[in-house]
């Protein structure tokens, strides 16, 4: 079964069928043949008129779905499929209103069905970055309205009021990190460089901001550019990389999703976090669908708590 270049064409004559759909995950879930879910058993009859699979053993009944984020779902697996593969491959992110356009279902169903794939495309690896490493920050929100303050100088105190920090960070030629933070102050940022960056990194490139001074050691150098001196490049010390990421983050909002509330951000940059890191995967539809079956399922009530 074919998972590598995928198109929207092949994507439909492969499984534009609920049978098709179901071969798959069964292929992908049990790939060394079906088993019972509850006792393991591989003595499996299969039940056509229900979709069903019933063990031999324990008598217990399954289907593929069972067990999975699809199991309560009532819409059909090849709009499933469907939508996986157009968050897959929308490198800015898609909306749920532009999915509802293209599947042809409610709005609540894509709202829904963009956040269940989305709770699924983690990379959770904690592979550490290393080798020549770019880190920032960036703020994520609304501007101001005008005339909220009197004077600049008070907008400009004010001016991350209503603003989400998010910390980044990246290795040339390799992965991204990105996390929402309470703040962008020295401890914070530390903690971040702490946890993702491999103590033998060679190198940390950051702008002059004051919180990343300090993070040089024994065996990683930390080299900075003043953006506010007009300094982009210095030979081979810049941010260049991970600011492209903040660009290509910020483009997904204002042309694809026109806003995110503070809430949901960690959802959408965990997803966009996947998919850039999954940028050069050929197996990427596959994979994601490896993450759906084995999800917790989230539910519509957990979601809008």
């Amino acid at each position: 079964m074919a998972t590598q270049e995928l198109d929207i064409v092949k994507l439909f004559q492969e499984f534009g069928t609920d049978e098709a759909c179901r071969d798959y995950l069964e292929h992908l879930r049990w790939p060394y043949g079906v088993e019972c879910p509850k006792c393991g058993g591989k003595s499996i009859s299969t039940i056509t008129t229900r979709k069903q699979l019933d063990c031999n053993a324990c008598r217990h009944r399954f289907s593929v779905t069972t067990g999975t984020i699809f199991h309560d779902s009532h819409l059909p697996l090849p709009k499933w499929f469907a939508a996986v593969y157009l968050l897959c491959e929308a490198k800015k992110g898609m909306s749920a209103l532009q999915l509802k356009r293209t599947l042809g279902v409610a709005q609540k169903t894509a709202w829904y069905l963009c956040h269940r794939i989305r709770a699924a495309m983690v990379d959770d690896s904690g592979e550490q970055l290393s080798g020549v490493v770019e880190a920032d920050e960036t703020y994520i929100g609304g501007k101001l309205r005008p005339g909220t303050y009197k004077t600049a100088r008070q907008a400009k105190q004010h001016r991350l009021d209503n603003k989400t920090t998010v910390l980044g960070a990246i290795e040339r030629g390799g992965k991204l990190r990105v996390r929402v933070a309470p703040d962008a102050d020295q401890e914070t940022v530390h903690g971040f460089l702490a946890e993702h960056v491999a103590d033998d990194a060679e190198a940390i490139y950051t702008d002059s901001h004051r919180s990343y001074r300090g993070i040089a050691d024994d065996n990683t150098r930390h080299e900075y550019v003043n953006h506010s001196a007009d300094e982009w490049v210095r030979g081979n010390v810049h941010t260049n990389t991970v600011e492209s990421a903040w660009s290509l983050f910020d483009r997904a909002v204002i042309g694809s999703y026109h806003k995110v509330s503070k809430k949901h951000l960690p959802a959408y940059l965990q997803e966009f976090e996947f998919r850039f890191n999954n940028r050069d995967n050929p197996y990427l539809f596959r994979d994601t669908l490896l993450r759906l079956i084995a999800s917790d399922n989230l539910t519509y009530k957990e979601l809008t708590a």
